[in-house]
């Protein structure tokens, strides 16, 4: 009899599906400590949480015959994926079950900004009768501007067509087949988003990228008719610059339904009548607990008993029988995949890998997947891993072409990657030395020798004396340590570059100093822990 332990509360639809599968059980202890979870845990053979378990190193440290985990929505933040993958214990989670609710919430957002809904229902409530102030606007033939074209993004879109509202979308990382397909004005330029919208709607995660990608200066870019609303990620847009910009009719009104910090410590949506909140509902609709509950119980019974697996976010034990140097050679690809996410920014048009010499001969498809995970990764919200990295770069069009050309050159063997966006194309080239140093050896034709690991600096700069002094202090400066470091110039053009890696992060004005060194044309920082 498999047991599986829910944690939190769950549709009765789910619990049902569990108990009438054969030789399986659910049991139901919401509320519990960590140290109480961490003492039953193993004997289940699988959990279900939704966000209010959290399932942490400790409660993993002696899993027993736990075999998976299965997160009852998207957001894993509250799980310990890579110690769940260390214990060989699959995670899961339900990414399309909040699909519609969040999409159609969304349009309700947007039609109760462009009808007045909220002040004016609350204006009837307390006895007036002001029809023409509250004067609305239809979404017929008004312009959509959808950032993010993920599959709620993509929700949106077909909903705002259904009102015949004529849609441009743009994604930071890749934009889906389908949309061109659909009629979507896909643009690069997400300016043209900011300056052409009468709606604009945020579909995106939050991360580095994206953090306070909206602010001041965006807002004046928009029209003052414009609304935009976020059921996104709370940050992306600058709370204090969206309210300042709403008091003073920089744009027409605002719909937030997450916020920076939830519940939120910024209260000044209160002081905006043009302001509409809600408290994080984009999944709270009765279908969507009932959706996200049974598919949860769905495929944690499928992955117990050896079946399909689905929504994995980590991939399952490796078995041993990759060749060490496989393995050494895919953690070289992962990290180049990292630093590439950070060095190429921009839309991405083509993406070529190479694997020369000796390696070329051997089976790399893993390594061509640690690649893929390490160049997504920082654009996503959720882990991405071997299981699916390649179905996410698919979902956004994204090819890579490989080829493997096993002649010796001037190394045993080397692994490059090339990716080209709509605003850089770069190169860089590693390769593995002892049979367990990792490298990189080049990057856009620049030779040079340095560990990728931990925090890593490369600077684009003018080749003249005193750039590693300059650039030394700095770091001596801020208290960071150097581990190890590479320099290359070119005989023409009087360029070179200087690639460093760090034992800590530098922070923003450690950043903004190497920035200001006068000789320095691009700085990029990189983190791979």
């Amino acid at each position: 009899m498999y047991r599986i332990l829910i944690t939190d509360k769950l549709a009765q639809e789910g619990v049902d599906l569990i108990n009438g599968t054969e030789n399986f059980e659910a049991v139901i202890k919401t509320g519990i400590s960590e140290d109480e979870l961490s003492n039953i845990i193993g004997n289940y053979d699988g959990l279900i949480i939704r966000s209010g378990t959290r399932v942490t190193a400790k409660v993993l440290e002696k899993p027993g015959k736990l075999k998976g985990i299965a997160r009852a929505g998207v957001g894993v933040d509250n799980i310990d994926v890579p110690a769940a993958t260390q214990k060989g214990i699959l995670v899961m989670n339900t990414p399309g079950g909040n699909t519609l609710s969040a999409a159609e919430h969304t349009m309700a957002l947007m039609l109760s900004l462009s009808r007045n809904v909220v002040p004016a229902c609350n204006s009837l409530k307390e006895g007036a009768w002001d029809r023409k102030k509250y004067t609305g606007n239809q979404l017929n033939n008004k312009v959509l501007g959808v950032i993010g074209l993920g599959r709620i993004g993509m929700s949106v879109v077909k909903m705002a067509l259904g009102f015949n509202m004529r849609v441009i979308g743009y994604d930071p990382f890749a934009a889906p087949k389908e949309a061109d397909q659909m009629g979507v004005e896909v643009t690069e330029d997400v300016t043209r988003i900011y300056r052409e919208s009468d709606f604009i709607s945020l579909h995106i995660p939050r991360n580095e990228q994206t953090t306070n990608m909206i602010t001041a200066k965006e807002l004046k870019m928009m029209k003052p008719t414009c609304r935009i609303v976020n059921c996104a990620r709370g940050g992306i847009i600058n709370e204090n610059d969206l309210y300042e910009a709403l008091n003073a009719g920089v744009i027409a009104g605002a719909a937030l339904d997450v916020f920076s910090k939830e519940p939120p410590e910024n209260m000044g949506f209160q002081n905006c009548p043009s302001c509409l909140v809600t408290p994080h509902l984009g999944a709270s609709t009765e279908e969507a607990q009932i959706e996200v509950a049974v598919e949860a119980a769905q495929i944690l019974c499928d992955a117990i008993q050896g079946g399909p697996i689905s929504n994995a976010l980590n991939a399952p034990a490796t078995s041993g029988a990759v060749p060490p140097i496989v393995c050494h050679y895919g953690e070289l690809a992962n990290r180049i995949g990292t630093v590439m996410s950070t060095l190429a920014p921009g839309h991405i048009k083509n993406v070529k890998i190479e694997f020369r010499g000796s390696i070329a001969e051997k089976p790399v498809d893993s390594v061509a997947t640690a690649f893929t995970i390490g160049l997504l990764q920082p654009h996503f919200d959720t882990i991405v891993n071997m299981v699916n990295a390649p179905m996410l770069a698919k979902q956004r069009s994204i090819s890579i072409d490989q080829t493997k050309n096993p002649e010796i050159k001037d190394l045993e063997s080397s692994f490059a990657a090339t990716v080209e966006t709509d605003k850089v194309t770069r190169t860089i080239r590693g390769t593995v030395f002892g049979g367990s140093l990792l490298r990189i050896i080049d990057i856009d034709g620049f030779n040079i020798e340095v560990t990728p690991e931990d925090t890593m600096v490369i600077i684009f700069n003018d080749d003249r004396p005193g750039v590693i002094g300059s650039v030394g202090k700095v770091f001596g400066d801020h208290g960071i340590n150097m581990n190890t470091m590479g320099v290359g110039h070119k005989l023409e053009g009087g360029k070179a570059i200087l690639a460093v890696s760090l034992d800590k992060t530098p922070d923003e004005k450690a950043a903004a100093e190497l920035t200001a060194l006068d000789f320095v044309n691009e700085m990029y920082i990189c983190k791979l822990k």
